[in-house]
């Protein structure tokens, strides 16, 4: 075999940084000589040195794609199941969390309704929830339900329905929030029931919702049809009561007692 020539230490610096743009190996390029000089300190082997080098790199592409999938969700605020104050709301358990936070319920395509007054930690709940499932590598959808019901009426009246029905059917996860803080028109409710039908015991969807299942009829005024919209968000799935007292408001109370 023959030996190539030793390089000195700048120029296989630079044959380095040559090979990593070569093969698009943006983590290896900007932290290869940080990791020898460490490497070299804590006297690892080659075989040591070169793992290190491609988990490097590896983490940060899984970084990178977390944070794609994260952006993609469309999440309107960043929201950590970590940061949920448990203690503040009593009706949450945090083992049932920490099971949901899994997602061994978006692998089924099971649902997930998170029920309760505004300011007891649904919408918070629903977007870490989502973000885990992003974080795990699920293709993730966040939307207000009358959001969600205008684009299908304007889809439809575009002739774009069958398009914009797929675009949501191809994702792992759907999070609806604000279910039930209005009313839905006739044509977008029945829309939004094709969107669930097209999902139902494939994907996952996780909603959110300020009234209980005996008011939907507020939001779905035909109750032949809210009930079948119940059905399709509780058969198999997951309903989490978050209670009525707003702890956010307590919060601001508090706030507002301490400065007085």
């Amino acid at each position: 075999m023959t030996r190539t020539r030793a390089l000195t230490t700048p120029a296989a610096d630079a044959a380095i940084e040559a090979a990593c743009r070569a093969l698009r190996l943006p983590t290896i390029r900007a932290n290869f000589a940080d990791l020898a000089d460490r490497a070299e300190r804590d006297q690892l082997t080659y075989r040591g040195f070169l793992a290190e080098l491609f988990m490097t790199e590896c983490d940060e592409r899984d970084r990178r794609r977390a944070d794609r999938r994260l952006r993609a969700a469309g999440f309107p605020r960043s929201k950590w199941l970590t940061d949920f104050d448990y203690d503040a709301n009593s009706n949450v358990e945090p083992a049932t969390i920490n099971t949901l936070a899994t997602c061994e319920w978006v692998k089924k395509g099971a649902p997930l309704c998170l029920i309760g007054d505004s300011g007891t930690g649904k919408s918070h709940l629903l977007i870490g929830l989502g973000s885990a499932a992003a974080m795990a590598g699920f293709k993730v959808r966040y939307v207000l339900a009358s959001k969600l019901a205008n684009e299908l009426v304007e889809a439809a009246d575009e002739r774009q329905l069958t398009k914009t029905i797929a675009r949501y059917g191809r994702v792992d996860l759907l999070c609806i929030d604000e279910l039930g803080y209005m009313e839905l028109d006739r044509r977008g409710a029945e829309l939004l029931f094709q969107v669930l039908t097209e999902r139902e015991e494939k994907s996952s969807v996780a909603i959110a919702s300020n009234e209980s299942f005996s008011g939907w009829t507020k939001t779905f005024t035909d109750p032949r049809l809210c009930a079948a919209i119940v059905d399709r968000l509780t058969f198999g799935g997951n309903i989490i009561e978050t209670g009525t007292e707003s702890y956010r408001l307590a919060q601001t109370k508090a706030r507002q007692d301490r400065q007085s």
